[in-house]
């Protein structure tokens, strides 16, 4: 099977995909934005199981089962605040990233979808945070079996803009 990488504007919740990735807080809590609508929509087996894992430094990742989300799997993925670049975010965002497709071979995931991790309440630059997670999508998928697609979910036309602009390169 030849992969790809989509760019899709939406709901990550409604996504049918083997895992979806949510963007974490470090206590693995749920919260605010996609965290906030990952937790609702799967239910509250979701935070139980999560709270289970933490805590999780920003550039890990922690899979659970997807409970009530069409997707088998959710994988909390703690992204970096933004401080200004100096301080090794977009190490950490690109590890992030790994990290999350990393559980792919162990859990069979032939699809997952993404969403703009750490551009939110994290305050990441969009362009800056679309390069490194379509490059580090890009460098996995060469030197990797699984998955074969990756979505990138995008929740407005601005982030999804920067995305397709990023995938276009």
């Amino acid at each position: 099977m030849a992969k790809q990488i989509q760019i899709i504007q939406g709901d990550i919740t409604k996504q049918h995909v083997d895992a979806i990735v949510n963007a974490a807080n470090s206590a693995l809590s749920g919260g605010g934005g996609v965290d906030g609508a990952i937790h609702r929509a799967a239910g509250p087996e979701l935070l139980k199981a999560s709270r289970k894992l933490g805590p999780c430094s920003a550039g890990e990742a922690r899979i659970t089962e997807g409970y009530r989300l069409p997707a088998n799997y959710v994988i909390h993925a703690v992204g970096p605040v933004w401080r200004g670049g100096e301080q090794g975010e977009d190490a950490l965002l690109a590890s992030c990233y790994r990290a999350s497709l990393s559980f792919a071979n162990d859990y069979d995931i032939q699809s997952i979808a993404f969403p703009a991790i750490s551009t939110g309440a994290y305050g990441y630059p969009l362009n800056k945070a679309t390069q490194i997670a379509i490059q580090t999508v890009k460098e996995w998928l060469e030197t990797n079996d699984l998955p074969h697609v990756v979505h990138f979910v995008c929740f407005d036309n601005k982030t999804y803009r920067a995305y397709q602009r990023e995938l276009e390169k």
